[in-house]
């Protein structure tokens, strides 16, 4: 899987530079190279501002990156020393509280032999800008102070409201796909698409809860890739846990563990009837690098179609309610969890590690997750019987549900197939671990004499009850538009 997501990123990349325009002149002696997305007289508003140099620069810690407009009003300064933990406002975040909540970010990020410079806000429309680098940003490199080394002005006007573009290369109306979410209105009670060209987005992205009825919709997961290293060690429970009022999650579920995790997604809604597709999400998190969801939904209708999910731990989250299809889904621990309700078909569940599968937490008032022709893969490397289907903490989440129906795995899922803590079933008899028909790779039955106790096969009524997606999700038909 790594070795497949490294070509998907190779190709995306390769053809994202390729359209890009020549870059700015060489500053001085330096040889580096000034750019924006698109044309240096006409870019985005929210532009990513790039700096190439021969050689891969290394950050410094002294010094700025100033913005400012062409009469020397300054717009925007990024500080070197604040760079890899900078702060701001995503898509307006507001706490439950309904304080702001600005997340931690990287302000200046190094690719290879670019530094890629994400300011603090949008820019103004119809201006012009020049940017000026001070010395000991990057070490060994002068800077540049010359107001007329790297200028350039943004689009006239903004777009429409109802159907956006983004692209990476500076040629839709948004370079970022924050930038197109937050051009839709609060309140917004129409539907609005947001169609992203193929390209690599580097970027955290929040939708709030007053925006509803948008569907985002890719270029393919192979060529349209949406990423960023956004975990609990960043902006969760850890990064947080001396926070004050302002960082508590909207929409709580759980009151004692939703207070700061909802922050940590890479791609984050708290908004319904939200569409999203033909997209690859990654949160590059390395391995052990914390709790980390490539995409975390917290309403209902979230429909995500012909998507690509990586991550490691807790790649998938969703609360509500929310319907998954022709999808692949990644990752080693709890990697499709929460407490919503949520079905997922003809999907691949790969495991890259040892671990879990799924963890539902829904209670009495509502079904837990359901999983209806599904495949489950793994990575190379993955032993025998190390991965389990679902697991449950039944002492808290007495009702957890997970079920799973017309089933293909590999062998690397264990023969006793779910966890529960306490391991003593006596105290699982409202948990609903369920299978129906599974098989191997090949189509035989799988042996499913050693599964946990109190697990069980689903007849082939209830089984049939329980592959209708409104039937699990309470009346809305996600393919049909029925709510």
């Amino acid at each position: 899987m790594k070795a497949t997501l490294t070509a998907i990123l190779t190709t995306v990349l390769t053809s994202t530079a390729l359209a890009l325009p020549p870059p700015a002149p060489a500053a001085a002696e330096s040889g580096a190279r000034f750019s924006v997305p698109g044309r240096a007289d006409r870019t985005c508003v929210d532009a990513p501002l790039t700096i190439t140099f021969p050689t891969p620069p290394a950050l410094g810690s002294s010094g700025a990156i100033e913005v400012r407009k062409a009469d020397g009003t300054l717009a925007d300064r990024i500080e070197a020393a604040s760079a890899r933990t900078d702060r701001k406002n995503i898509g307006a975040a507001i706490s439950d509280t309904g304080l702001p909540h600005d997340f931690s970010y990287e302000s200046i990020m190094i690719d290879g032999s670019a530094a890629r410079v994400y300011p603090h806000r949008q820019l103004e429309y119809g201006q012009e800008y020049y940017v000026t680098v001070d010395p000991g940003v990057f070490t060994g490199f002068d800077g540049v102070q010359d107001p007329r080394a790297w200028r350039f002005t943004t689009g006239r006007h903004a777009p429409g409201p109802r159907h956006l573009t983004v692209s990476a290369s500076g040629s839709g109306d948004f370079c970022t796909v924050q930038g197109a979410i937050d051009a839709v209105p609060t309140g917004n009670s129409r539907p609005v698409t947001i169609d992203v060209r193929p390209g690599v987005y580097t970027e955290i992205v929040y939708v709030r809860e007053d925006r509803p009825h948008l569907t985002v919709r890719g270029s393919g997961a192979k060529r349209t890739v949406i990423r960023y290293p956004n975990n609990d060690l960043r902006n969760g429970d850890k990064a947080l846990s001396g926070g004050g009022p302002a960082d508590v999650c909207p929409r709580r579920v759980l009151e004692t563990s939703d207070l700061h995790n909802c922050w940590r997604a890479s791609f984050g809604v708290d908004a319904a009837d939200f569409r999203m597709s033909d997209l690859t999400l990654h949160n590059t998190t390395p391995d052990g690098g914390s709790q980390a969801e490539a995409f975390r939904g917290n309403n209902d209708r979230i429909t995500l179609e012909r998507m690509n999910l990586v991550s490691n731990q807790d790649t998938l989250r969703l609360q509500g309610k929310g319907f998954v299809t022709d999808s692949r889904i990644s990752g080693d621990t709890d990697f499709v969890w929460g407490t919503g309700t949520v079905f997922i078909q003809d999907s691949v569940l790969e495991s890259t590690d040892s671990g879990y599968i799924s963890q539902s937490r829904n209670d009495d008032t509502r079904p837990g997750t359901v999983f209806v022709r599904t495949r489950l893969a793994r990575a190379p490397g993955v032993p025998d019987g190390s991965v389990m289907l679902s697991r449950s903490a039944v002492w808290r989440f007495t009702h957890s549900q997970a079920v799973f129906i017309d089933t293909a795995m590999d062998t690397h899922i264990a023969p006793v197939g779910w966890q529960i803590d306490p391991n003593d079933c006596a105290q699982a008899q409202s948990a609903s671990f369920w299978e129906y028909r599974s098989t191997d790779l090949t189509g035989h039955p799988v042996d499913t004499s050693q599964r946990l106790a109190c697990s069980r096969q689903l007849t082939a009524a209830e089984a049939a009850r329980w592959s209708d997606p409104s039937f699990v999700l309470g009346g809305w038909d996600p393919q049909s538009g029925r709510r």
